[in-house]
């Protein structure tokens, strides 16, 4: 096997031509397999191994630095910088991660997998070299869907007005999490699928075979395509009147066009965009035509047929997407909006049934917002679907555009709270602090499937914004659902109250049996609105001597910690009760299962048992 034979970038360069395909489908196999275990991102990696090949042929990571965009697709790049026997723990707790990590390798940048951050990365670098007088290129590997962001954009600005030597690699295959949403990337798809492409690529491919390998790494042939195919596509003018050279279309999956166009790119003293069209999921079928993104990021999976290993439990998200469906078709007044994530976020039914009333932005979440509050001032209630922790990237919008104006947009935050494989940049433990500090916010926390379909059938229907965030993994159930913004009462017990936020409901009133049994008697309330804080509760809550406060976000400003402020200004600092506030501390969390994470911050049954016990300073019987 080719592949056994791969250690490093060195390795690589040693390869023959005629070796490549070899090495791709070894690779590809690879891949399946070890995803098909572990679970990851499949299709984006099958689609750029031809592409990770040749950069690292024609350049010398980690002299010559390469950025991943959205580093899911770095699998292969950690492939052949030496990491290949450690995919057996890919996504495991201390195993390998799922996205770069300076901590496995100096080939590795960018850690946060957050979309269309990585031209202004390569800026920065790039600059930074420049004016150190450091040799060496700065290369950044971007995807059509990256380029739907407003960040990107103003970085090619930036890079083409300074004219800063940064290589960009735009990776075309049409998709972001589903099919890219862009003017500029249809229009781009027109060369995609254009005649006068596949004609020019039919001539030019016989003729280029004939010529020595060495020869091809020529501008003039390149050129000549590009010439005789473009038309002046809409990508190739628009990033050549920012100051940026275009070279392409070329095919991603074709070792000697890839090696000759990044040869080429990397003589060039200023910026310039290589255009590279491939197939995401390239060499398996399944990932091939996956059209619903469950080959984008899946867990484990049987190979031959690219379904899962096991049937999965009614999950948040799809009981999200029934809610989400009712209220739509009960208030034609509302709006759903995603960016880039109709399918991950449950609004392929609402797009289905009322397809003019879901708008996908793009990966454009601040466009999202702002462009919501515009909408609500319009008349329409804006629903938007949002992962937990892309919800930070728009903050400003939501505090200024949307907080200050008072305008009703819901949000609708899934993935909240430790969400495990993805690591430090996925787990959305940040949105209940943000969302508390915009003054004008109702914040929902919902402990269960019930509760969830009821909050967001009020939301609707409230003045303002609001907020309803729930987390990753199967729905939990429970009798019972309150109404408007009260809080609910669960369990009743003199010694101490908890206040368990959300999907630690569960957790609470298991650490309250537990405790129970040694004597000592809990309350438990589920707020359900962390603002507007219950009166009711409020009121319960300055009885007792201990307050213990348990959510699944940040504890440094989070509802913990607004309940004991609302809390202190009833009763005054010196009645107010002494108050434990569990939560998730200050730090960035490395991947493991949110389970495991959870109960090693302490915030499973067990944990919030401990903590209590300590506090109060009661030996476990």
């Amino acid at each position: 096997m080719v592949l056994e034979r791969i250690q490093g970038p060195a390795d690589l360069k040693a390869l023959s031509v005629d070796e490549l395909p070899q090495l791709s489908a070894e690779i590809r196999d690879f891949i399946v397999a070890a995803v098909a275990r572990t679970g990851g991102h499949l299709g984006s990696n099958l689609g750029a191994v031809e592409l990770t090949l040749a950069l690292h042929r024609v350049f010398d990571s980690p002299r010559d630095t390469l950025l991943w965009d959205t580093g899911h697709q770095s699998y292969v790049h950690k492939i052949v910088t030496g990491r290949k026997d450690h995919f057996d723990q890919l996504r495991q707790a201390g195993g390998l991660s799922g996205y770069p990590s300076r901590e496995e390798s100096e080939h590795d940048v960018i850690e946060n997998s957050h979309a269309s951050t990585s031209l202004s990365w390569a800026f920065g670098l790039a600059n930074a070299r420049v004016q150190a007088g450091e040799s060496g290129h700065v290369v950044a590997v971007i995807g059509d869907g990256a380029l739907t962001g407003g960040m990107a954009y103003e970085a090619l600005n930036t890079i083409g007005h300074l004219q800063v030597p940064v290589v960009i690699v735009m990776n075309d295959n049409g998709r972001s999490y589903d099919k890219t949403v862009s003017r500029l990337a249809n229009e781009v798809s027109r060369v995609r699928f254009s005649k006068q492409y596949a004609r020019a690529r039919r001539t030019f491919d016989p003729l280029l075979e004939k010529v020595p390998y060495a020869s091809r790494i020529a501008d003039a042939g390149l050129t000549a395509v590009k010439n005789a195919v473009s038309d002046d596509p809409a990508l190739q003018g628009f990033v050549e009147a920012l100051g940026i050279r275009y070279l392409g279309p070329v095919d991603g999956h074709d070792h000697l066009s890839l090696e000759q166009a990044l040869s080429v790119a990397s003589a060039q003293e200023g910026p310039i965009l290589v255009h590279v069209l491939t197939q995401k999921g390239k060499g398996y079928s399944p990932a091939e035509t996956d059209r619903e993104k469950k080959l984008h990021d899946t867990s484990a999976f049987d190979v031959a047929t690219g379904r899962g290993l096991k049937a999965k439990p009614r999950s948040w998200t799809q009981v999200f997407s029934d809610a989400a469906l009712d209220v739509a078709t009960r208030h034609p007044e509302v709006v759903a909006m995603t960016a880039a994530m109709p399918g991950s976020t449950g609004l392929l039914p609402v797009m289905a049934r009322f397809p003019d009333r879901v708008i996908d932005v793009g990966i454009a979440e601040q466009h999202m917002v702002t462009s919501a509050a515009g909408l609500a001032r319009g008349g329409r209630v804006p629903l938007l679907a949002v992962y937990s922790t892309f919800f930070s990237r728009a903050f400003d919008q939501a505090n200024l555009d949307v907080g200050l104006h008072n305008e009703h947009v819901v949000f609708a935050f899934d993935r909240a709270g430790i969400t495990g494989d993805d690591g430090a940049s996925h787990h959305g433990i940040l949105d209940m602090s943000l969302c508390l500090r915009i003054p004008a916010m109702t914040v929902f926390a919902p402990s269960s499937e019930a509760e969830l379909a009821a909050m967001l059938d009020t939301a609707v229907t409230l003045d303002g914004p609001v907020s309803i965030r729930f987390p990753k993994g199967s729905a939990s159930q429970r009798e019972g659902v309150g109404t408007g913004v009260s809080a609910r009462r669960l369990r009743e017990g003199a010694d101490l109250v908890i206040v368990a936020v959300g999907d630690r409901v569960g957790a609470a009133l298991e650490a309250a049996d537990t405790l129970a049994a040694d004597g000592i008697e809990a309350t438990v309330w589920d707020p359900r609105a962390i603002r507007p804080v219950d009166a009711t509760m409020l009121d319960d809550l300055k009885g007792f001597p201990l307050v213990v406060t348990v959510e699944n976000g940040v504890v440094n400003g989070g509802a913990g910690a607004f309940i004991t402020d609302r809390l202190v200004e009833l009763t005054g600092v010196m009645q107010a009760p002494r108050v434990l506030k569990l939560g998730v501390p200050d730090g960035y969390i490395p991947h493991a299962k949110p389970d495991r994470i959870l109960a090693e911050l302490g915030l499973d049954a067990a944990g919030v048992d401990t903590a209590i016990r300590k506090t109060m300073g009661i030996e476990r019987t």
